[in-house]
């Protein structure tokens, strides 16, 4: 995968089942791009690349690598950007070590993730990897607004070919649980910032006043957010919720996001680790404390870390006997849902098991009805209410659904989840209070120790710039449009208060609903159950909810979805769909040489690029370019030619030689750019002679193990042997 200086397209480094892809397609695009005298190169946001690029005074010289990701954040606030953006790992502590102690293991002398920081040392290289951790990517690099979508083609092929859906019964015992009070969203405080101003977050407590966080700087017109989850009152309910999960005779699950909300929920998951095993670590606490046992890293670490001592392991045993069975991530591996924190992502989990008909799969291998445990009710309501909407009207139909496009407000940091560096867990009882410069106090909290504090904000550009996208795609659609959001939630109020005079100068409003997202959920899915389409106006957390959630209803994946972000400075950053199954591929494909990974969603994403480049820069080989990528995609669907999910199908090596062949046949019948045409001509004449010796090229080493040199970093070399295996298909694209 040669870079190019200043390319002038993006091309990101990634991880697992997107980056084993990118070895195969890259170069496809790098020569067809070339014709047009458009240059294609990469920058590496994987794990493994920032981890380096964070430690470069541990390296040799020859080791260190660029911080690629600083200098696209950089490249995202100019109009030359031009992006595609593949899924990167957004890091749980497991990854993080697991990612670490690859690099060590290949000579790279990064320091060990310190879970126990003691030393200043200690503390500042934890400090460094905590830049690394949860979703340290997309909010450097989504300087714009998300306009997301299924693209034409794949709702088509959608409703052509209708996947499988579970069926709901109205006697289906599958439920949400979420907390009655005292959570993020009972919690909340908003305020809007009149003037630019500095803040700073404090903890009072009877022993004096530490300072949680300094240096905040918001600019006049931002919604600024508090509010806290108790986690005593977290602990009454995931106890309260075990013993009514064993009375009904279901599967008890915990559906969090502790990648993305990578400081809160991990906590959460932590304290559902300790509620569901309560005798043992009533008993055993400290002998486990002293084994380095840290709840928040899940049951299977916590196993682990207990290896060698019988009596802890048998007293686990018993508990989980006595406990409801619990809906497991592999129930042939006995990987229960509580195992690892980033096993189960509320985002692909809660869409799976509504298409599963409420079902998941228990630890006797067999489906079963499951108490969905979501504890914030900011949005558990969203897939409350899914669940009781097809109790009572039974499973979408994907030959007749309509679609759910989404426009989520996301630059700037906008409402950044979890992650943002303003969550804390209370170390001991005291008041919070966020301080402006002035002296203000904007807001306060009672908290106890272990209570779970957080703040977020949106900016007034942001804003602004996600009620214009709503109104331009509403007028381009004329669908019916709707903001999620809550009168009587706080962070939505302040909102509303910027939507609504918008809308009215714009002579719009009629044009719009605004609707709390338990409404806007039910409202959704009788608009698309009558074949009818509707565009979701949210938040970014509910952007990431429900843009897996719609898809994989009406698609059977998120990861063919039309992803745009229009950047507020001009550029064009192009998203290629979800990740969340990449894992699953890679251990597929290293196992017995078979990648079911689609590349749909890249496909896509290319076309948009292209087109987009051909505005930018006047280039009309580009625009010719990108009508071709979305011929080549149509009869990707058209065909069947995407991957199949079990070894001695077609997998992706295959869809890539089907899309190169495509590309070039688009190329040659077009007749706007005549150089294009004759260039592509006998490509695709030698694509289709060699048709049946590239196929046999390809799939000839599928089922034996394959070896990329890596996990988190692979071989460049052993990666590319895998992922070109033939060498006709090589040779006619160079």
């Amino acid at each position: 995968m040669a870079n190019t200086p200043n390319p002038d397209i993006i091309y990101t480094k990634v991880d697992e089942a997107p980056e084993l892809a990118s070895a195969s397609l890259l170069p496809i695009i790098q020569r067809f791009a070339k014709a047009a005298g458009v240059s294609v190169g990469t920058k590496d946001i994987s794990l493994a690349g920032r981890i380096l690029a964070t430690f470069p005074d541990h390296l040799k010289e020859d080791q260190r690598i660029a911080d690629d990701l600083a200098e696209l954040g950089k490249l995202v606030k100019t109009p030359d950007a031009n992006v595609i953006k593949l899924p990167n790992i957004s890091a749980s502590v497991p990854q993080l070590v697991e990612a670490v102690r690859e690099l060590q293991s290949k000579g790279f002398a990064v320091p060990d993730y310190p879970e126990t920081p003691d030393t200043d040392a200690e503390k500042e290289i934890r400090a460094r990897y905590d830049t690394i951790k949860g979703s340290a990517v997309n909010p450097v690099l989504r300087e714009g607004n998300s306009d997301r979508r299924a693209a034409a083609a794949v709702k088509k092929f959608a409703q052509n070919n209708p996947h499988r859906m579970g069926d709901w019964s109205a006697d289906s015992k599958t439920r949400v649980a979420a907390m009655s009070g005292n959570d993020f969203f009972s919690n909340e405080v908003s305020a809007t910032l009149p003037n630019e101003t500095d803040a700073k977050i404090i903890l009072e407590t009877a022993n004096g006043e530490t300072v949680l966080k300094d240096g905040l700087s918001y600019p006049a017109g931002t919604v600024v957010d508090a509010t806290f989850m108790s986690a005593a009152a977290l602990d009454a309910f995931l106890t309260d919720e075990i013993e009514k999960t064993k009375a009904e005779g279901v599967l008890y699950s915990l559906h969090m996001k502790a990648t993305m909300m990578k400081v809160s929920d991990p906590i959460i998951f932590g304290h559902a680790v300790k509620t569901f095993l309560a005798p043992v670590f009533e008993k055993y606490w400290t002998e486990m404390d002293a084994l380095g046992v840290n709840p928040n890293q899940g049951l299977g670490a916590l196993v682990d870390k207990v290896e060698g001592n019988a009596e802890i392991k048998a007293a686990i045993e018993a508990c989980m006997a006595e406990r409801p069975p619990m809906y497991m991530v592999d129930s042939d591996k006995g990987i229960t849902n509580l195992h690892v924190p980033s096993d189960v992502i509320i985002d692909a989990s809660m869409p799976a098991l509504i298409r599963a008909g409420g079902k998941g799969w228990g630890p006797d291998g067999k489906e079963a009805d499951a108490v969905c445990v979501i504890p914030d009710n900011s949005y558990a309501p969203v897939y409350d209410e899914a669940i009781n909407f097809f109790k009572a009207n039974g499973k979408l139909d994907p030959a007749t659904a309509g679609t759910v496009q989404n426009l989520g407000l996301m630059a700037q940091k906008a409402e950044e989840y979890g992650s943002h560096p303003t969550t804390f867990e209370i170390p001991e009882a005291g008041t919070v209070k966020m301080i402006l410069d002035d002296g203000t106090v904007l807001h306060s909290h009672d908290v106890q120790a272990g209570d779970i504090w957080r703040s977020a904000s949106a900016r007034k550009a942001p804003i602004e710039d996600w009620v214009n996208l709503a109104i331009e795609r509403q007028k381009a659609t004329g669908f019916r449009a709707i903001f999620w959001l809550d009168a009587s939630r706080a962070h939505d109020a302040e909102l509303i208060k910027y939507v609504t005079p918008i809308l009215e100068a714009k002579g719009v409003a009629d044009k719009f609903e605004i609707m709390a997202p338990r409404e806007a959920t039910r409202a959704s899915l009788e608009t698309i159950t009558k074949g009818e389409n509707t565009i979701a106006i949210t938040g970014n957390v509910l952007r990431d909810y429900l843009t897996d959630l719609f898809p994989i209803l009406e698609l059977a994946t998120s990861a063919k979805m039309l992803s745009i972000v229009k950047l507020m400075q001009g550029g064009g950053l192009f998203e290629t769909g979800a990740g969340g199954s990449a894992p699953k591929h890679v251990q597929q494909l290293h196992g017995e040489n078979h990648l079911r990974w689609d590349s749909l969603g890249e496909f896509c994403a290319l076309g948009e690029s292209f087109k987009f480049l051909a505005d930018a820069k006047g280039n009309a080989k580009a625009r010719v370019l990108g009508d071709a990528v979305e011929a080549a995609t149509q009869g990707i669907l058209d065909d069947n030619r995407s991957p199949g999910r079990k070894v001695g199908l077609p997998d992706n090596r295959d869809s890539h030689y089907w899309f190169a062949r495509y590309w070039a046949e688009a190329l040659a019948a077009q007749s706007d750019e005549a150089d294009l045409a004759a260039e592509f001509a006998p490509v695709a004449k030698a694509l289709a002679d060699n048709e049946a010796k590239v196929i046999e090229e390809l799939d000839a080493g599928q089922g034996a193990p394959a070896d990329t040199g890596g996990y988190y970093l692979n071989d460049e070399a052993k990666l590319a042997a895998v992922m070109r295996p033939s060498a006709t298909l090589n040779a006619i694209i160079g």
